[in-house]
């Protein structure tokens, strides 16, 4: 019986689908190694107590790429993967100094960074917003003179909507650039100055691809609406469902725009996911990832034999089969329950209620109990999720919206701890 295919799993001790690509792993009969940001590499002698283990600096890829080849000379891999965009550059360099299948370093750096991505769209005639690049040493009075009203400033390289805010005029553009300053500060340190990127504001709906691409060929998997307006200040998500509700020639062209912005900037293999919106003038890209669905939102994608999304990618990263269609023509969704304001959680409420409301699947709360917590645009997490399913995309978001009104949260704002409540 030959041996199972031995896969590199790239990731965070803390990241939300650890045990989600596990289980994929062990589905497909693929053998998993974890190699997780651990800055310094882990000592030789803890190595050898967890051969399956390895400790590599995400923020080095060389230096984790070298690590990496020194464990495949006794244990070769057959393929590596990044669990989220943490580990997407490193997986590249990984791949390329083993001659693994990967995107190639350049296209796994232009998948994030927002100004380099929006760069080579724009060259290749993927349709994308106005943009500029800046810097945080930029005079701001002078900038706001420079960009078009409604805009919308965010981080090169942060995601999750971590920094995204709109402003409509100058006096606004100033105050969110100073909060933004004040973020990237907090995030890569006060010492230098940091670039931003400001864009065009869009309006329209907003939808999320998630695909696959085999060598440039993009299959779409599934396309949600987020029927939630993300109109601003700030770009919160919370609901996504899917099937999509957009006409068919909409998905269409929703489907070619983010195929050609993967051709645009280099992805040629593995998960994508996609951000666009759709108005008069058609689809138009706000971004595009290297990697799949975040968070917990995964589960609401089931194919073939009941096969997860994270047994599609991994199967395919090992160059197993791994096409599937959709198994069952039920609606489903996703709530990413939003945090209302920041402080500490001090109590959850109603959860076995809403886990009741008919065609709710699940509902899990992610934060722990006396938690700090923090919102948009500074945070970078939800208090958790909320999972449907459904005969309709309309039968779903409703029993989302229905759960969601049944939990009640008790934030105790920082201030009020520090006076003793």
């Amino acid at each position: 019986m030959p041996a199972a295919p031995r896969l590199l799993l790239l990731t965070t001790a803390n990241s939300y689908r650890n045990g989600a690509f596990q289980e994929a792993a062990q589905r497909a009969g693929v053998e998993v190694v974890t190699a997780v940001d651990l800055p310094p590499a882990m000592p030789a002698e803890r190595l050898a107590q967890r051969p399956n283990l390895l400790g590599v600096n995400f923020a080095d890829p060389a230096a984790a790429a070298e690590t990496v080849a020194a464990y495949a000379q006794q244990a070769p891999l057959a393929a590596v993967l990044p669990v989220d965009d943490s580990g997407v550059i490193v997986a590249a360099a990984v791949a390329a100094r083993l001659g693994l299948r990967c995107n190639a370093p350049a296209a796994a750096t232009a998948a994030r960074d927002k100004y380099v991505m929006r760069t080579l769209m724009a060259a290749a005639g993927a349709p994308c917003p106005w943009f500029r690049l800046f810097s945080t040493a930029d005079d701001p009075d002078t900038v706001a003179t420079e960009v078009p009203y409604p805009c919308v400033l965010k981080p090169t390289t942060l995601n999750g909507s971590r920094g995204v805010m709109r402003a409509d005029d100058s006096t606004q553009f100033i105050a969110m650039l100073r909060r933004l300053a004040q973020l990237l500060a907090r995030e890569f340190g006060p010492d230098q100055p940091h670039p931003f990127l400001v864009e065009s504001f869009l309006p329209g709906q907003e939808v999320a691809l998630e695909g696959m691409l085999d060598e440039g060929q993009l299959t779409v998997l599934a396309l949600f609406d987020k029927p939630d307006p993300l109109d601003g200040p700030f770009f919160e998500e919370t609901i996504y469902v899917t099937p999509s509700r957009l006409p068919d020639e909409v998905q269409t062209a929703i489907a070619a725009a983010a195929a050609d912005a993967a051709a645009a900037i280099g992805l040629q293999t593995g998960p994508i996911h996609a951000e666009l919106r759709v108005n008069a003038a058609g689809p138009w890209l706000l971004e595009i990832a290297g990697r799949s669905i975040g968070g917990l939102c995964g589960r609401t994608l089931r194919f073939d034999h009941e096969l997860s999304l994270e047994e599609l990618i991994v199967r395919q990263a090992c160059g197993l089969p791994w096409r599937a269609s959709s198994s069952t023509a039920q609606a489903s969704g996703v709530m990413m329950i939003p945090i209302p304001e920041a402080g500490q959680l001090r109590s959850v409420e109603g959860v076995e209620v809403a886990a009741a409301v008919p065609g709710i699947e699940g509902v899990e709360i992610s934060v722990a109990l006396h938690h700090t917590v923090t919102p948009l645009p500074e945070g970078e997490s939800y208090l958790g999720f909320i999972f449907a399913r459904g005969e309709n995309a309309a039968e779903v978001e409703a029993a989302l919206r229905l759960a969601h009104s049944k939990l009640q949260f008790t934030i105790v704002p920082e201030l009020a701890l520090t006076f003793g409540a």
